[in-house]
């Protein structure tokens, strides 16, 4: 690939490749009006209008729609982490952690908050800081009724219910 050097088999492969880096989007759900550069993409994102959940983790049972988000997912039961920085060498499960990583390096935070402006690396962490605006929390703790905003304070205030002690 001309543009980051990446290597394939067929010269239809680099063809469809190319496409990422250059924005063709040419196959769109008719669904939902999302578009792909890939028809394998827009296969994969049909199935989750369709509820479909096939690949299934056999550590823990987590089922997902597409194959290459379980393997992502089974690298955190294994520890494995394929993706280095070339900077400080922390190394990631997938190439999207390691390139908000690197724009972390170069002081990048392209995501913006509409409310108040404030930048984040990633669309998820602007989701999570929207919820300070909305007072969404969205994570209930089944013995108390306690709400959280984020995941992971759900599961630090069950600590206190099962008296784990982690630390």
């Amino acid at each position: 690939c001309w543009e980051c050097g990446k290597s394939f088999s067929q010269n239809s492969s680099l063809w469809s490749h190319g496409k990422t880096h250059v924005g063709i989007k040419s196959y769109k759900c008719f669904e939902c009006g999302k578009c792909f550069t890939q028809s394998s993409s827009l296969q994969s994102h049909q199935k989750t209008h369709r509820g479909e959940k096939n690949e299934k983790c056999l550590e823990c049972g987590k089922c997902f729609t597409v194959r290459s988000t379980l393997v992502v997912h089974q690298r955190r039961h294994t520890g494995e982490k394929p993706y280095e920085c070339p900077e400080c060498e922390k190394r990631f499960v997938n190439s999207s952690e390691l390139r908000n990583h690197q724009n972390w390096h170069k002081g990048e935070l392209p995501h913006r908050c509409g409310e108040c402006g404030k930048s984040f690396l990633t669309p998820a962490h602007v989701q999570i800081h929207q919820r300070i605006h909305t007072g969404e929390k969205p994570y209930k703790c089944g013995e108390c009724g306690k709400c959280f905003s984020q995941k992971q304070h759900l599961g630090r205030h069950q600590r206190f219910h099962t008296g784990e002690k982690p630390y």
